[in-house]
């Protein structure tokens, strides 16, 4: 990517995040409903401080940060860089204002381009591997951004919408479509890229790994909301046969019932939606699923979830069809407007029954730098796809998304696997 396109690009991606907060209300900005969620305008000055950190400070000559205490109070989990602001404790920060985080932004926006600017950098290679990650960085936090809001504002007993209908926002619309399987023969797959191998990947992407693959099938598209229904019509959350001892022990400690933001009411299934509370779409992909939900399912129906290999073996055999993201209707679409045998990218990011471990030969950048994915690789289990608030060009069959498989406020479902 030329320096002129990656300046276009973090501009893009910078006014992105800003038109995500047009229908904010100024309370909105603090919001913070557990502290596995951030406020909205944590996510808009910790992006800034990203670049600041990591390009600015050590690349531009003169540069004087806006306020010292920002790489405290906007430090994520970056032990290289120094402490961090309480996680939990994010919503208590009332200051820096709104306008002093949009102020710090415009200065870190100004800067950074000026840096890009200078073809004759000393470390021209360095400034721009890092604003491509920066970039991608933002990407992350404006998917973050729609999921911590929707939990936050699901708190509400008022349970209020971030988008009104009447303001030209469409809700999404599925289509009944029948499930098929897709057979796949196995057999040696190399998985992952090599490194340096495209214009930009995450580290965890790398470096390519030869698997060998037993013959499989997938279907052909996500578990709807209507056939999660029949999971727990059938008592599937009170019998234990199907569950991982963990997520049962979780979910009868948190009393699951159902999906997060499922409601059951006397006139029938509800569905809390950034559009507010609308009726469950039978034809739906079922959504904020943790892990072990996920997987009970499959071991309820006698089918699997698929491993991180298989699904990236199944998105290299057909062509890559990306997601465009259309922020009037948060649900994307193929490109191309037709819908493939196998819709790989869809609505929800979809568990894999695969650890998050490192590809071996994996070994993390050095310096804070190096901590943004490496130190996160245990406990936690591999997604795949993308989903309705994936930005697009942020999505590819080698992208490597991860979550404890207690997590629910995430966009996941399932694809089903089986063995052939």
């Amino acid at each position: 990517m030329a320096s002129d396109d990656i300046s276009r690009s973090f501009l893009r991606i910078r006014q992105q995040s800003l038109a995500a907060c047009e229908r904010l209300e100024i309370e909105d900005y603090g919001l913070q409903a557990e502290a596995f969620t951030s406020p909205p305008k944590w996510h808009l000055a910790h992006t800034s401080w990203f670049f600041e950190t990591f390009l600015l400070k050590p690349c531009l000559e003169g540069y004087e940060a806006c306020n010292p205490l920002y790489e405290e109070l906007f430090n994520s989990y970056y032990n290289g860089v120094g402490g961090q602001y309480a996680r939990s404790q994010r919503g208590l920060l009332s200051r820096p204002t709104v306008a002093e985080v949009l102020s710090y932004r415009q200065q870190v926006d100004r800067a950074i381009i000026e840096l890009l600017d200078d073809d004759s950098h000393p470390q021209r290679d360095t400034v721009l591997q890092r604003c491509r990650l920066g970039i991608q960085h933002e990407q992350q936090h404006q998917e973050l951004f729609y999921t911590d809001l929707k939990y936050s504002l699901f708190a509400n007993p008022l349970l209020p919408a971030f988008a009104e209908l009447s303001a030209g926002w469409r809700p999404p619309i599925f289509p009944a479509v029948e499930q098929q399987w897709r057979q796949y023969e196995g057999g040696l797959f190399e998985a992952g890229l090599p490194v340096d191998a495209v214009d930009f990947s995450f580290d965890n992407e790398s470096p390519a790994v030869r698997v060998y693959l037993e013959p499989f099938a997938l279907s052909n598209r996500l578990v709807t909301n209507g056939e999660y229904q029949a999971f727990v019509d059938d008592g599937g959350y009170k019998n234990h046969q199907h569950w991982l001892a963990d997520g049962w022990t979780l979910a009868q400690e948190e009393r699951w019932q159902r999906p997060l933001y499922w409601l059951d009411r006397d006139d029938g299934g509800w569905e809390f939606t950034l559009f507010g509370l609308r009726r469950r779409d039978p034809h739906a992909p079922v959504c904020h699923l943790s892990g072990y939900e996920a997987d009970a399912y499959a071991s309820w129906l006698g089918a699997r979830l698929p491993t991180e290999f298989e699904w990236e073996c199944a998105a290299r055999k057909q062509a890559f069809t990306p997601l465009v993201f259309d922020a009037d209707r948060l649900n994307p679409q193929p490109a191309s407007g037709d819908i493939p045998l196998l819709q790989l990218y869809d609505a929800c990011w979809q568990w894999t029954g695969s650890a998050y471990r490192p590809y071996p030969g994996f070994s993390a950048g050095g310096g804070a730098i190096g901590e943004y994915n490496g130190k996160f690789m245990a406990n936690q289990w591999v997604l795949k796809g993308g989903s309705c608030v994936s930005q697009s060009g942020h999505v590819r069959p080698t992208y490597r998304n991860f979550f404890y498989p207690s997590d629910r406020w995430q966009f996941s479902g399932l694809r089903l696997a089986r063995d052939v």
